[in-house]
């Protein structure tokens, strides 16, 4: 079989959100569903001393991010009707419309929150890898949408080689699903389940 993975330099990424933006568009996704979210993650305090004067050590970062296509995607394991599957090609994990209920178990189960319900379809939707895409020799959309050249994609082997196994916050620790996405970490990244960042758009990407 072979695998794809995803690789991000979190060192150049900006938080733009070009890459949401440019899969929206392309999928003619609803308001409300996206394949990929960009994750602003903050920590520190500012704070005034008794002579007034102002320090800060406040941190942000940028997390991209979308379906990992995970060596053990528990979406698949959940899912009641097997609508949920990983291509034994690709590696690719994607939806089959014809059989998915919209129970949404998949959604609950990830833990990066990669299938969403549709409302208006009536069933699960997710990043799919831009597979027909990729298969033709192409990058997926949000990695040629890209202003700074962040994301790219690839086989497994050759994105392992640009970065580590992503675990960091937000993310959970890799062993939990063996995710396909390697990262550069920027300077301020702080580990997975740290306690020193929260998720400061959290409202934009639930």
């Amino acid at each position: 079989m072979s695998q794809y993975a995803f690789y991000l330099d979190m060192s150049r990424c900006t938080g733009c959100k070009t890459c949401v933006v440019a899969c929206k568009d392309a999928y003619g996704l609803d308001v409300g569903v996206a394949f990929r979210r960009v994750y602003e993650v903050v920590g520190g305090s500012t704070t005034k001393d008794e002579a007034g004067c102002i320090s800060s050590d406040c941190i942000v970062y940028y997390m991209s991010l979308s379906c990992n296509h995970c060596a053990k995607p528990v979406c698949v394991e959940v899912c009641p009707t097997r609508a949920m599957h990983k291509d034994p090609d690709t590696g690719f994990v994607s939806v089959d419309t014809e059989k998915c209920i919209g129970c949404g178990y998949c959604h609950l189960s990830c833990p990066y929150s990669a299938p969403q319900v549709d409302p208006r379809k009536g069933h699960s939707v997710k990043c799919h890898g831009c597979a027909e895409s990729v298969l033709a020799g192409d990058s997926p959309v949000c990695v040629l949408s890209c202003p700074a050249r962040a994301l790219q994609f690839g086989p497994l082997e050759q994105m392992r080689e640009k970065g580590v196994v992503a675990e960091v916050a937000p993310l959970p620790p890799a062993s939990h699903t063996l995710p396909h996405l390697f990262v550069t970490p920027c300077r301020d990244a702080q580990p997975s389940e740290s306690d020193q960042v929260v998720v400061g758009n959290s409202a934009e990407v639930q």
